[in-house]
């Protein structure tokens, strides 16, 4: 597919400095692109490339100040970087609505509902009473169960797994490998030191507009519901335990953990490896630092912490300098001891 320069202002609402009849086919870094590719400026330490960049088309921030003269084409945006960020989303759905049909084999129950524009790829099983949507993808070796509600220009990517009952929104991505729905861990404790299984009876939701890494696990809830909500971003490897919220635009990196019941407010901010302790509420706007260890809630918004067990981020980035001085405080004392020793001498 060719895009020309005019095409691509117009998309991410740019203005264009050079030809606008220029075209592109393809994407590449500033520093490799070649002939026919189109790249970007957001980053000050890649400015020398600008001039000497083989790309014909270059997205560049309006503050950008050009020193030398430039041989390609520049599209002037507020923000390079989202302005690049939407234009891949744009192509990625283009190519995307190619991808239509239904291939073989694959198991489809006479009772499902499929929408229009919609592609199943081979080996796919869609059980009884699944709903799909209008322009959903499902890629192949993914596993539909019973009940199961896609809404409309949603990607499944290969071997995905949904259980039966769940709901997932409009324009939602899952990655290969994730598994939406299985069983809660829920045992109960026997009086002969064995554990009961506690059935998990609830589903999961996933809103719209929400993105799911690859070998994500989310567990259906006990009873109810566990929520994936609107505009949510999840890495990959990550365990939602049965009946966790995860609030809008909340962003959670790889390896992370969050127990059962545990309610994560809007746009929260999670780093990898944290883990996150059961029956907490975490405030909106919160952050939680790289491989913390979160045992209590985060109750006042706009709040970070940091650590094992996680605490106020400030407190503990203090706390680290000190530890860092400990040596020095050692020596320090032992030749206070010394003078003290010397004076009532």
């Amino acid at each position: 597919m060719e895009f020309s320069a005019a095409q691509i202002a117009h998309i991410v609402g740019g203005s264009v400095e050079g030809n606008p009849n220029e075209t592109v086919s393809s994407f590449g870094k500033i520093e490799e692109a070649v002939k026919g590719q189109l790249a970007f400026l957001a980053n000050p330490k890649y400015e020398e490339y600008l001039y000497s960049t083989s790309a014909n088309i270059i997205i560049i921030n309006n503050s950008q100040v050009v020193k030398e003269e430039i041989a390609a084409t520049l599209i002037k945006v507020p923000d390079a970087y989202s302005a690049f960020a939407l234009l891949l989303s744009e192509y990625q759905k283009l190519k995307q609505q190619q991808l239509v049909g239904i291939q073989e084999p694959v198991y489809i129950h006479a009772s499902v509902k499929k929408g229009n524009g919609i592609y199943i790829g081979a080996f796919a099983y869609l059980g009884e009473n699944v709903v799909i949507g209008n322009g959903v993808k499902i890629y192949p070796n993914a596993y539909i169960g019973n009940n199961v509600f896609i809404d409309d220009d949603t990607v499944i990517h290969p071997g995905v797994k949904i259980y039966h009952d769940c709901i997932i929104g409009k324009n939602v991505v899952i990655h290969a490998g994730t598994v939406i729905g299985g069983d809660g861990f829920g045992f109960a404790p026997q009086i002969d030191g064995s554990f009961k299984k506690v059935p998990q009876t609830g589903n999961v939701i996933i809103e719209n507009n929400v993105e799911i890494g690859s070998n994500v696990t989310i567990d259906r809830a006990t009873i109810g519901s566990t929520i994936i909500r609107e505009g949510a971003k999840l890495d990959n490897l990550l365990q939602i335990a049965h009946n966790v919220e995860i609030g809008s635009n909340s962003v959670i990196a790889a390896l992370t953990g969050i127990s059962g019941s545990t309610k994560i407010g809007n746009n929260v901010m999670i780093g990898g490896q944290a883990g996150i302790a059961g029956h907490l509420t975490i405030a909106d706007g919160s952050k939680i630092n790289g491989q913390s260890g979160v045992s209590k809630s985060m109750k006042t918004p706009n709040t970070a912490v940091t650590g094992t067990p996680a605490y106020d981020y400030t407190a503990s980035m203090r706390s680290q300098a000190l530890v860092r001085k400990l040596p020095e405080f050692e020596k320090r004392l032992k030749e206070v001891e010394e003078s003290i020793k010397k004076l009532e001498n």
